[in-house]
């Protein structure tokens, strides 16, 4: 840690989050899907573009490859035809394929319900895995992206250079589990409509009402 870097104490760190929290009483994912399936596509396509994004091409996506089953038969060009608008998409699709085949061979067709069998299919890291849990089965996580992560740092909460674990982590400490999913969908809803990167006021504290 920087030596002029002062964190928040936990009781400080807990007061930020509890004012962000408030702020968005609604929030919530923005992905749509319709099962479990459809969930894992867009939350893996999500990475590096908006929701907003993800949403437009999911129907056709979702129409041609409904299933595990359909998506594994598919050619990778295929499946890149209904995603081209997304960045990334030619390792996107491969990923896609990869994932649909993994879930037919080895998981009956269903998507897996435990992180750690989660994490071996294509496309998907810890916070593809969190977002999963959390908005699928409802299981207490935390998933850090580049909102959380930012918001994080600007108060202070972890260190400048703090990895997407230890976010995660120190967030995990921070708040009751049945707090988890929930805040940090706030912390997005803050970082993306509050105080976007792009966002003027170096001081952070200006944008909690």
């Amino acid at each position: 840690m920087e030596k002029d870097e002062k964190l928040l104490s936990d009781e400080e760190a807990r007061n930020v989050l509890k004012r962000i929290d408030a702020m968005f009483p609604e929030a919530k994912g923005e992905l749509n899907w319709d099962n479990h399936f459809q969930l894992l596509c867009a939350v893996l396509l999500s990475a590096q573009t908006t929701d907003k994004m993800v949403n437009k091409v999911t129907p056709q996506l979702f129409a041609d490859f409904p299933t595990p089953e359909a998506m594994a038969a598919a050619s990778q060009e295929e499946i890149e035809a209904d995603i081209s608008h997304l960045g990334l998409y030619h390792s996107k699709a491969k990923h896609l394929k990869e994932m649909a085949q993994t879930l037919v061979a080895e998981y009956g067709g269903q998507v897996p319900g435990k992180k750690e069998d989660l994490v071996k299919l294509a496309g998907v890291g810890n916070k593809t895995a969190n977002v999963v849990l959390a908005e699928g089965w409802g299981v207490p996580a935390i998933a850090v992206d580049t909102h959380v992560s930012r918001i994080a740092k600007k108060f202070k909460i972890v260190p400048k250079k703090a990895t997407p674990l230890q976010v995660e982590k120190r967030l995990e400490e921070l708040l009751p589990k049945d707090e988890w999913i929930h805040t940090h969908h706030a912390m997005i809803f803050f970082g993306r409509y509050k105080m976007p990167a792009r966002a003027k006021n170096p001081d952070p504290y200006s944008y909690l009402d």
